[in-house]
């Protein structure tokens, strides 16, 4: 019985069939990360501490944050080169952990030869079918200079009308982040979050759920659910639906 790629557990009958210049093996997903340095705590993306499962990080040395924000269309070339080496070290799927990444996700799909989300936004068409017609999706987001129709049509949202966009730079604690520094206060970024949260649906009494568009988000999601009471979604639940995918665990139980 030969087996390309997936070993079933308990199979002890094969023939390994090792792909081209493999050095490594059993990450299902491979996560690319902008050239930035701060306090990584557990639940972001770019901390292996989230998961239950392997990852495989890259960081996209030649991409920071201002030069994210320009737009700049070579980005591509970046993106698809770092892409590239984490297909070679065996990955089975592929992140970008920026919600802004997602300018180039059409492009990274027909460049790489795993399945690439290149940002949490995609996540938007999914939310939306779940909701009724009159509810909305609160989204929020990091900037909104950038946060733009293209964005969202590279990500599958033809309708931007859906969104409640709200944008967290002018929190002190938050806006912060995604710069290059050694301390950051939690507790206040937390709060940040919950007080934006809490805002956004006090003024939209209309939003259905909630989706934390940076990956920076992820840790503060919980407290965001208890203060709203809403579905929250972020990068992690899509990191965690696309490796269930990719990586399929056999059913135990009884009847």
């Amino acid at each position: 019985m030969k087996h390309y790629g997936y070993i079933g557990k308990g199979d002890d009958d094969f023939d390994v069939v090792k792909p081209l210049a493999q050095q490594m093996s059993g990450y299902p997903i491979g996560i690319m990360l902008l050239n930035v340095g701060y306090p990584i705590v557990p639940g972001n993306v770019a901390n292996a501490c989230t998961y239950d499962f392997p990852v495989r990080y890259a960081r996209v040395r030649t991409v920071d944050s201002p030069r994210l924000h320009t737009k700049d269309p070579t980005i591509i070339d970046d993106l698809t080169a770092v892409g590239k080496e984490l297909q070679e070290d065996g990955v089975r799927a592929i992140i970008c952990a920026c919600g802004y990444f997602g300018r180039w996700q059409k492009q990274l799909t027909e460049r790489l030869d795993v399945p690439v989300y290149a940002s949490s936004l995609t996540q938007i068409p999914m939310i939306r079918i779940g909701l009724k017609k009159s509810q909305k999706i609160g989204i929020l987001c990091a900037v909104t200079r950038t946060f733009d129709d293209e964005l969202l049509s590279c990500c599958g949202v033809d309708d931007p009308s859906m969104l409640v966009v709200k944008s967290m730079e002018e929190a002190a604690e938050f806006s912060a982040i995604p710069r290059d520094r050694d301390t950051m206060n939690n507790a206040k970024v937390r709060a940040e979050m919950v007080h934006a949260a809490k805002e956004m649906v006090a003024e939209n009494p209309d939003i259905g759920a909630i989706l934390l568009e940076c990956s920076d988000m992820p840790p503060y999601a919980a407290a965001v659910q208890a203060a709203v009471n809403l579905p929250v979604y972020d990068f992690t639940t899509m990191i965690r639906w696309v490796e269930s995918a990719v990586c399929r665990k056999p059913f135990y139980g009884y009847i």
